[in-house]
């Protein structure tokens, strides 16, 4: 069907060699194995620090819908950190991720915070850059004094020692009673609000009538 008057040509492109634009990806079980073997050579290069990186806080996720989702924030805020007796550059150098932009809203999430950096700082084990320098204080389970002649120690997983739920708090489920099934929410709301309409509108014309008493 030819195109009348000035319109455009349709064109359908049903002869373009579409093989040599395909892209094929056959090598995803060498890319899992190589992926692997980086985490090795990386958790063998900072050996024996945490492999997975540094300590962070468990926080709920914001807004009303996902709030019963708990999951790892970014940093913890300087007032778990001043009330677990420690500053953020001490926090910083000994692996505790800090966000000082964060803010407590509640107590429960602060005071759990707080002790996961208290038992975060009871099983350290520091090793100090100078001969003869302690770092860490009395809160420190165990300081190495010499450089030179490191213990033995066991590199560790953070999720294995401070394991969190991160996929929510477990649901309640509750039975349904015969009187839930009879109970109709709506009528009851729509009893609710007729009741405090007509109760206002009374109140309004009590007030009204004492204060025609009054200028009377």
């Amino acid at each position: 069907m030819s195109p009348r008057g000035n319109n455009i040509i349709a064109n359908a492109h049903f002869h373009k060699d579409w093989q040599k634009y395909a892209r094929t990806w056959f090598n995803q079980p060498f890319r899992k194995l190589r992926r692997h073997r980086e985490r090795v050579r990386k958790a063998r290069a900072i050996a024996p620090k945490p492999v997975k990186g540094p300590l962070r806080p468990i926080i709920s996720c914001p807004s009303f819908r996902y709030n019963s989702r708990i999951r790892l924030g970014r940093g913890f805020s300087l007032e778990e950190l001043r009330k677990a007796g420690m500053c953020k550059q001490f926090a910083r150098s000994i692996g505790i991720a800090v966000d000082h932009r964060r803010r407590n809203k509640s107590i429960d999430s602060l005071l759990k915070n707080v002790q996961r950096l208290k038992e975060y700082k009871q099983k350290l084990i520091l090793f100090p850059m100078k001969k003869g320098k302690k770092k860490g204080g009395k809160d420190v389970k165990s300081s190495v004094e010499s450089p030179e002649k490191p213990p033995v120690v066991q590199q560790v997983n953070l999720d294995n020692i401070f394991r969190s739920k991160t996929s929510g708090k477990k649901s309640i489920v509750q039975k349904v009673t015969p009187a839930m099934k009879k109970f109709h929410a709506f009528d009851t709301l729509r009893k609710a609000r007729t009741e405090a309409k007509v109760l206002s509108r009374k109140n309004k014309k009590s007030r009204l009538t004492n204060d025609l008493e009054g200028m009377k």
